[in-house]
């Protein structure tokens, strides 16, 4: 798919005023916009000065939409149309928008007449000619008689006007499950306008699915590489242009909305394996204030891992066992105990183009070879030149309980930026989305999805919970975690207990249904009880897993043992663990 192919959204996808819009779609980098009619009329600009507004910011009007409820009516609905359309006509030449999207008729005047429809349609196109105008006709997905796209080419083809095309919408053409393939027999010259948007996967009404939950590309479950393709195939020389209705992304801020769209069309454009590959987790960096640091290394002490350098200018400590590296990066005293994520470092073989590779994904640098995420965290590209920043101690000699290396970071993100993360993650990082889930957890809903490079030595696991009010809610708000691997679970659990590390007991409810659920051997679930190991299996393999407790106000450690081929993160355990997380927050605030 060719990168230098002119790309537009939709202010429909934005939030706030035209003005807002306009100036968020340029700083993302957009080339064009599909000015939606609603928006032009809250503005005060005339749309004379939105065609000038829109000149100094680079950007052309591709689209003005929609036109509703046209074709296949009686004579006298017919000259209301006409006149209406007219009416719109005096504005796109306003705008100098020179194409107008005509959606099928959801009418109740409207007739299931092919012909009609056709000969009406003719009609308008011969009007917007004359005035330099184009009709791109959509099928929407709950059209009243025009629903799927090769039903509007039909009608299309018979009006067989010059100024008539189509419009396709990935949405209303994937949403019907109607296959694709057939758009590569269309003359790419009556495909005037292409829309892109993702979903995901939903057993709803389609006209709610669409109004609500459409993603940007690589957020749902669509395949749109292929659907491009086939529409590419035809010849289409316009602009891949996004049209996203979606409740969280209308309340986002615009320009980081607006970012997260260019995102996800450089993305979609990307050819297959085009990011450098990243070869594991280097380290994973916490910030932590006195307090809180004094609990994360007695926790690393108990879990075996030996204090093995000191930063040669800076209060940061490099903590070590195997695999694994744990840096505490030493803050000012803060207001109780804090402890967050700081920066989640990987290891690439060339990190000066995995850098310059995500500033071409339009993320923010954050120091060298290094980028914000969208929640704050610093993602570090690097090899293992860092240690030499560090004064080896001789303590890191010291034997450890197990722990090999480093299996995934975990964090929680907002609910409103859950699938910009993921999308972050995706395209910055060269990741791929696995195991989403959702699961019913003590204080709600909690979605998670994981994005892992294709040799799973790179795992970032992402929750996100709807948003809170008021005073309920988990003692641990935001939680963030790294997930360290064992050979074996079992005998971790047992050295790092004899070691003091503070690990979570979980009830014995737990395991009677173990028990009742899987059935495993008897001795081996008498062992994972005594130690509060949780299991977890599939077809694919199984999972046993343990955690430490809170540390300062919201991380804690997760040891992992992944045998046979599983993928997953033991999400059913999830909810036995937030549990267990408050109830002992709650014991030792007594």
């Amino acid at each position: 798919m060719s990168a230098d192919r002119r790309r537009g959204i939709a202010t429909v996808c934005l939030s706030g005023t035209l003005e807002d819009k306009l100036a968020a779609a340029a700083a993302a980098g957009f080339d064009g916009v599909e000015l939606f009619e609603n928006d032009l009329l809250a503005s005060p600009w005339s749309p004379a000065r939105v065609r000038r507004e829109c000149a100094d910011l680079g950007l052309s009007i591709d689209l003005y939409q929609p036109f509703r409820d046209f074709e296949a009516v009686p004579p006298d609905v017919l000259a209301r149309n006409l006149r209406r359309a007219e009416r719109k006509f005096d504005v796109m030449e306003e705008l100098g928008a020179d194409t107008v999207l005509v959606c099928s008729s959801v009418s109740p005047d409207a007739v299931d007449d092919d012909a009609l429809a056709a000969e009406q349609l003719h009609a308008l196109a011969t009007r917007a000619a004359e005035r330099g105008i184009r009709v791109a006709y959509e099928a929407l997905a709950w059209g009243r008689f025009v629903s799927t796209y090769d039903h509007s080419w039909r009608i299309v083809r018979a009006a067989g006007h010059p100024a008539l095309g189509l419009c396709l919408d990935s949405f209303h053409v994937l949403s019907r499950e109607v296959d694709p393939v057939a758009i590569r027999t269309i003359p790419g010259e009556k495909v005037f306008f292409l829309q892109l948007a993702d979903a995901p996967r939903l057993r709803m009404d389609v006209l709610q699915w669409s109004r609500h939950h459409r993603l940007f590309p690589g957020q749902g479950d669509f395949d749109l590489t292929s659907f491009v393709d086939h529409v590419l195939a035809t010849g289409y020389r316009g602009p891949l242009s996004l049209e996203v209705f979606n409740d969280v992304f209308r309340q986002s801020e615009p320009r980081a909305a607006a970012v997260d769209a260019m995102r996800s069309l450089l993305l979609l454009q990307e050819p297959p394996d085009a990011a450098p590959v990243l070869t594991g987790h280097a380290f994973t960096e916490f910030d932590v204030d006195d307090t809180a640091a004094g609990q994360v290394e007695a926790a690393l002490t108990g879990l075996g891992f030996a204090l093995a350098g000191e930063h040669r200018t800076k209060p940061v400590r490099l903590w070590r066992q195997g695999g694994a590296r744990v840096v505490l990066n030493h803050r000012p005293p803060a207001t109780g105990a804090h402890a967050a994520v700081s920066a989640v470092a990987v290891e690439s073989p060339d990190p000066t183009r995995s850098a310059a590779r995500a500033g071409e994904f339009l993320a923010q640098p954050s120091g060298d070879n290094a980028v914000a995420a969208p929640d704050g965290t610093s993602v570090i590209f690097c090899r293992d030149e860092w240690l030499a920043d560090f004064a080896p101690l001789s303590s890191s000699d010291v034997v450890g309980a197990g722990v090999l290396g480093t299996d995934h970071v975990g964090l929680t993100e907002p609910f409103d930026r859950f699938e910009q993360a993921g999308l972050f993650y995706r395209a910055v990082l060269g990741l791929e989305l696995e195991d989403e889930t959702e699961f019913a957890a003590p204080f709600g809903l909690v979605r998670r999805h994981s994005v892992v490079d294709r040799a799973r030595h790179v795992r970032i696991a992402l929750d996100a919970t709807l948003v809170r009010r008021g005073a309920w809610g988990p003692d641990v708000r935001e939680p963030q975690h790294v997930a360290f691997t064992t050979a074996d679970a079992l005998a971790a659990a047992t050295a790092m207990r004899a070691r003091g590390a503070p690990l979570l007991d979980i009830p014995a409810n737990y395991y009677d249904d173990l028990d009742a659920r899987l059935a495993p051997a008897q001795d081996f679930l008498a062992a994972l009880r005594e130690n509060s190991v949780l299991y977890d299996r599939d077809a694919h393999g199984e999972f046993l897993h343990f955690f430490t407790e809170v540390l300062g106000d919201r991380v804690y450690f997760e040891v992992v043992q992944r045998i046979g081929a599983y993928a997953g993160y033991g999400a059913v355990n999830a909810p036995i663990v937030m549990a267990a997380h408050r109830r002992r927050r709650r014991e030792t605030a007594r």
